[in-house]
């Protein structure tokens, strides 16, 4: 038991680690987001699961925004204000 807890441990953090984009995917995520009308964001991740995050994206409205990005059409699926 006390191995199976210690490896559920080692591994927890390789589960959360997220990669920067390719700068060809990142040229097309922001050209993307511009389109759908952010003017500004910091940082792009792609999940280990495929899922894109965006965060502090500013909106037309000057708000700013922590977004997640269908990895097929880069369009917003989910949007919490900042």
């Amino acid at each position: 038991m006390r191995r199976i807890l210690y490896a559920t441990v080692l591994l927890l953090p390789l589960a959360a680690e997220a990669r920067d984009p390719t700068p060809e995917m990142r040229a097309r995520i922001e050209a993307a987001l511009r389109e759908q009308g952010y003017t500004a964001w910091d940082d792009i991740d792609v999940e280990r699961d495929g899922r894109i995050e965006v965060d502090d994206a500013r909106g037309a409205d000057g708000k700013e925004y922590d977004l997640e990005l269908d990895p097929q059409t880069l369009r917003v699926i989910k949007r919490e204000e900042d």
